[in-house]
């Protein structure tokens, strides 16, 4: 395991066990926690986007903040739906936000998963063409940001400009170089996986996928890995990709983590339906003590297959005590398993 990053999904209530209570609290801690996880050496800091609830939607602002005020840790989003984008303005957004943080933007994208509303990109002004799904268009608007992202003129200019202009078509900017090798792909299938390497993204697998074949989460988690890198190689890409997973992962080491999590020791995988045809696994929660997490997660092997973990954390349990839990795992948990 090479590096160590937390996934929150930028939660906040009004309830009175919230220490999120409102739109500010989410976006405030969640710098405060990406600037606390840097100084603990954490690797990573990333953010869920969700439209129409009450959790972090419009990423890049909260990016380019967490960029300003840290100098070291990834910033990233896990991931964000592309149903609801526009892919020229988010090329710009991105590279102002990758360009704020010095190149450490690392961008998840996705077609998205079932929403608060129904068909919510409909609000946003989006259709999917005739004949297609609103899959098809996410992953549309996904190979036009791809392109857009390498930097090549292709709007043809005004011959009598405002400002002058370099010769050539025009791109889009600000551009950030590199950031076309830092789009990751939040894959649910081995089957999207795939097409995510024949397109040059890294992948990004969560703590849910279809369910293919009946294996537990873990196994199915790993095979998917697989299917991603061989279809790489078979692309001829020449750098070396990237592959994360996600785990709620707690080590018990407080009575207070064991208020919280205790019960969560005898977690097991879930099977639910995302929709009506769509059958999916739901990896369990680890909570034990540390050196019953290590041979745990030792035998996870999607964990042995990636080198990005990603934690999730109950940001709604404010700042302080996730730094706590991600101490715990980056001091107690995380040597074991190869990391640093």
């Amino acid at each position: 395991m090479k590096n160590i990053g937390f996934l929150s999904f930028g939660h906040w209530s009004d309830s009175p066990h919230s220490r999120t209570r409102t739109a500010s609290d989410a976006l405030l801690q969640a710098v405060d926690l990406a600037v606390a996880a840097e100084e603990l050496g954490a690797d990573g800091a990333h953010f869920r986007v969700h439209h129409f609830a009450r959790q972090l939607a419009s990423p890049f602002p909260l990016l380019a903040a967490i960029g300003a005020k840290t100098e070291r840790i990834e910033i990233g989003t896990g991931v964000i739906d592309m149903r609801y984008e526009n892919p020229m303005y988010m090329a710009e957004d991105a590279g102002a936000a990758d360009l704020i943080a010095g190149g450490r933007l690392q961008l998840g994208i996705s077609r998205g998963s079932p929403e608060q509303v129904i068909d919510g990109w409909r609000y946003f002004g989006y259709e999917p063409d005739d004949g297609d799904t609103d899959a098809d268009m996410a992953r549309a608007r996904a190979e036009v940001l791809l392109k857009v992202l390498e930097g090549k003129g292709f709007a043809k200019p005004n011959p009598r400009p405002m400002f002058a202009n370099p010769p050539g078509l025009l791109r889009v900017e600000p551009h950030s170089p590199g950031l076309r090798e830092r789009i990751w792909w939040g894959a649910g299938s081995n089957g999207t996986a795939v097409w995510a390497a024949e397109h040059g993204m890294n992948l990004m697998s969560s703590t849910l996928k279809n369910d293919e074949g009946g294996a537990p989460f873990h196994v199915q988690q790993a095979e998917q890995i697989r299917s991603f890198r061989k279809a790489w190689a078979e692309a001829g890409w020449q750098r070396e990709p990237r592959v994360s997973v996600s785990r709620s992962i707690f080590a018990l080491t407080s009575d207070e983590d064991h208020a919280y999590f205790g019960g969560d020791g005898e977690s097991t995988d879930q099977i639910g339906h995302l929709d009506a045809d769509t059958r999916a696994i739901f990896g369990r929660t680890y909570a034990a003590e540390p050196d019953v997490l290590v041979a745990q997660l030792a035998g996870d092997e999607a964990i042995a297959e990636a080198d990005t973990l990603l934690l999730t954390v109950p940001n709604q349990l404010g700042v302080d005590y996730n730094v706590h839990l991600l101490d715990d795992i980056l001091t107690h948990v995380a040597p074991a398993l190869g990391w640093r």
